[in-house]
């Protein structure tokens, strides 16, 4: 979207959130906000799995994965205890898994 064409709502309220939502998308372009991943996902990209292949080594499925990495839902014990070896030693996971 191209903001020199873009008309801004007349209700003030709207209006700075569109400029706020547009100065957002600005600055990811260029590259000065990035995007925070949460630990789980930061575990995964570390071991450059998929969400589909991280979730099988894991034993879950790939929703309850997805669950995790956005906050909707926290992993069980067990589940810690996995995530916490995939983060320390990333081959033990796999060697048992």
């Amino acid at each position: 979207m191209n903001k020199d064409h873009f008309t801004f709502s007349t209700d003030p309220e709207m209006a700075t959130f569109e400029r706020d939502l547009l100065l957002s998308v600005e600055q990811m372009k260029t590259g000065k906000v990035r995007v925070a991943l949460s630990p789980i996902a930061n575990i995964r990209n570390k071991m450059h799995l998929s969400q589909s292949k991280f979730s099988d080594l894991l034993g879950v499925s790939v929703r309850t994965l997805q669950d995790w990495e956005q906050g909707r839902a926290k992993p069980s014990g067990a589940a810690k205890t996995l995530l916490k070896i995939a983060e320390l030693n990333p081959e033990a996971l796999i060697a048992v898994a």
